[in-house]
């Protein structure tokens, strides 16, 4: 009989821990931010419509799904890093690895998380956003309605419809039909057209997002220079806009926008617009962006596997600042694919994929590198940026400290700096500049290269570690420089080595 295959639950259920506690602090740290940053606007809105406590919370809960599009994707990210960062920094991938398990093992519950949190933003993307869109819509709606309703009083002129002014007489207080209606509307008029009934009401239709108020058994005067004109009816309906604030998130709420579509509503508005048209194009780049979003949250949390194991013991992490620049510029591609998509200089599905498309080849090569024991990043590129920052960067920076601390020859204690006696120490007694001795092998920590005496970058920034020959920098992960490469002692080291 086959054996069936068996999978370490116990070092499944301990990685998924180490990333989802991570994820969760993240993920409310994250979503805080967003929530400080949409509170103040969202309580412009809330106090001028007076809203309750209850539908204040309401209308915060359907907010929380359109953040959660981007909060989701980021925390993932951040918890995958943070915990192999934590377990690299411990050793833990070090025991791992000795005890057999590669990388490839080590993978599935990666998978498997990142997974279920691209699942769960997808629903809230396909789903939960266009219900809570319009959810949020109908209640500012009633709200901005029932505001209207409580500012018509009884014998009194009402001014809370902007260019219309109603009386009311009398209103019944079960049925709320108004007795006795008086209305102004000065709507593109120069001189108000006075409209007066026995009765009338307000409706509000939340489907079709209108207002209007119905007058029964009146008659309407249109005064005019030339010609006026007086007109009866029956039943007379006046369509009017909602003049309390309705601009929530930089969006009409009380107009249904691409964002409150479901998906197959997208798709048949677009083909009914003409798929190359504007409009077409908005609603297609609607609906990639819902599926867009958590297959990248799905990558860029693969992409937090290799950028964890970057950590070291006794090093920082480089990590979290490295996820923090591949989560911009991921939005950053994401913005230009759908800047080029809405202009019409790139097809709407190769627009809003390409980012994905990339961030997908440079998750499978840095995990193939890690898998690998390589540097996620070459070493000729590392060296390229080291030797340019100490070429362009490090010579200005020496100048500027050098320029700024000419005239201190002296500590704050007043002691020359080579007497110091904590820099004497730890100098051996012999200060050379960047308080390094003179004639050793100076070391650059960031690039793991060293420098010898005579080199144009023996008194580079970062050049903060000394050795007391070649073959100890070596035995200690450090390569020459491409310069030091062509120097004299170099080239006797290497040939010693070889002998």
């Amino acid at each position: 009989m086959p054996r069936s295959i068996r999978f370490p639950k116990l070092l499944y259920s301990y990685l998924a821990t180490e990333m989802l506690a991570p994820f969760l602090a993240s993920f409310l740290i994250i979503n805080s931010v967003f929530f400080l940053v949409k509170l103040i606007p969202f309580l412009n809105v809330v106090l001028e419509l007076e809203i309750g406590f209850a539908d204040f919370v309401r209308l915060f809960l359907y907010l929380f799904p359109n953040m959660f599009l981007y909060s989701m994707p980021m925390a993932a990210m951040m918890g995958v890093i943070i915990g192999f960062t934590r377990l690299t920094s411990d050793t833990e991938i070090l025991a791992f690895k000795a005890s057999g398990i590669s990388l490839y093992q080590i993978l599935p519950p990666v998978i498997l998380v990142s997974a279920a949190i691209a699942l769960l933003t997808g629903y809230f993307s396909v789903t939960l956003i266009p219900k809570a869109e319009i959810s949020m819509k109908q209640l500012m709606f009633q709200v901005a309605k029932e505001k209207i309703d409580k500012g018509i009083k009884e014998d009194q002129f009402t001014e809370a419809l902007g260019d219309l002014v109603v009386y009311v007489d009398s209103i019944d207080k079960e049925s709320g039909e108004w007795k006795n209606v008086w209305v102004s509307d000065m709507r593109g008029q120069v001189n108000p057209i006075i409209t007066m009934a026995q009765s009338g009401t307000m409706n509000a239709e939340i489907d079709k997002m209108s207002v209007s108020i119905t007058l029964n058994n009146g008659s309407l005067h249109r005064p005019d220079d030339l010609r006026s004109q007086i007109i009866s009816f029956a039943r007379y309906t006046i369509n009017i806009p909602l003049q309390p604030p309705t601009i929530l998130d930089g969006e009409d709420v009380t107009r249904l926008s691409t964002r409150s579509m479901t998906m197959s509503q997208l798709q048949e508005s677009a083909t009914a617009f003409g798929r190359d048209t504007r409009e077409g194009r908005e609603r297609l780049m609607q609906y990639h962006k819902r599926l867009v979003l958590p297959v990248g949250c799905f990558i860029l949390s693969l992409l937090g596997l290799p950028l964890g194991l970057l950590a070291e013991p006794g090093r920082k992490a480089a990590g979290v600042p490295l996820g923090l620049g591949f989560f911009i510029l991921y939005y950053i591609l994401f913005t230009l694919g759908k800047v080029s998509a809405e202009e019409g200089s790139a097809s709407v599905l190769i627009g809003m994929w390409t980012p994905n498309i990339i961030f997908l080849f440079i998750t499978g090569y840095f995990i193939r590198q890690a898998a690998n024991e390589h540097s996620i990043i070459p070493t000729k590129l590392k060296d390229n940026f080291a030797a340019l920052y100490d070429r362009m960067v490090s010579p200005n920076l020496q100048k500027l400290k050098t320029f700024s601390f000419k005239d201190r020859k002296k500590t704050q204690a007043g002691r020359p700096l080579a007497r110091h006696p904590v820099l004497r120490k730890l100098s051996g007694g012999r200060l050379g500049p960047n308080h390094l001795t003179e004639g050793t092998v100076h070391g650059n920590v960031k690039s793991h290269v060293y420098h010898l005496p005579g080199c144009e970058f023996y008194y580079c920034r970062n050049c903060s570690i000394e050795f007391k020959d070649v073959e100890v920098a070596k035995q200690s992960g450090f390569e020459a420089c491409r310069f030091c490469t062509t120097l004299p002692e170099t080239e006797e080291s290497e040939g010693n080595t070889k002998q």
